[in-house]
Order: C-alpha cells, then structure tokens, then sequence
C-alpha cells in the first residue's frame, strides 16, 4: 500500500515509514501542497494511491464517490508526528486487511 500524505500531515512520514509503505509520497514533493481535495483525490485516483490525512473532507469523499481511492483518516487531535508514525505502524496489518474499503484510524 502507497500513501499520499496530505498537507496536514509532516513529509517526514514518507522516509520514516517507507520500510512498511514503499512508494508514499508527501503533497508537497508532488506540487500538491497548496492544490484542493479535488486535486488531490483525482492524483490519488490516477496513480494508486491511499491517501492518508487528518482532514474529514477526505472521509466526506470517500462516502460520496466511494473509491479508489481509498482514504485513511487519523483521527489523533494535536499529536506530535511520532504519533502518527506509531499508530501507522502499529495499524499496518489492519490497513492491509482494510484495503477494498474506505478505513479510519
């Protein structure tokens, strides 16, 4: 599984959990980091990605043009990026086991 980090969320994930998501990318080494959900959905569409935020729109999206692509919304508040790379590492499995339907975290 390949994540879009989206721009709520640090490019640091990318090189700390590429191990376990090979082929992430962050927003804003694509030129995404200032383009719309519309923008961001359609990349993920064309290019096979999971897209990865904190933003609920993306879960909104998900209920309305089902997927792909599929979306994994964190739902962790004010947290540090350790966080969230801990709770991505600690849900990969069930990531993996989720990947025909839109999950959150």
């Amino acid at each position: 599984m390949k994540l879009l980090f989206d721009q709520n969320l640090s490019h640091r994930l990318v090189s700390v959990l590429a191990s376990l998501y090979p082929g992430s990318v962050h927003v804003r080494d694509l030129g995404l980091k200032t383009a719309d959900d519309d923008a961001v959905w359609k990349y993920a569409l064309e290019h096979g990605f999971t897209i990865a935020s904190k933003d609920a729109d993306f879960r909104q999206r998900s209920f309305l043009f089902s997927h792909p692509p599929k979306v994994v919304w964190i739902r962790l508040g004010n947290c540090s990026t350790q966080d969230i790379e801990a709770l991505l590492r600690a849900r990969h499995g069930d990531l993996l086991a989720k990947v025909s339907i839109p999950f959150r975290v």
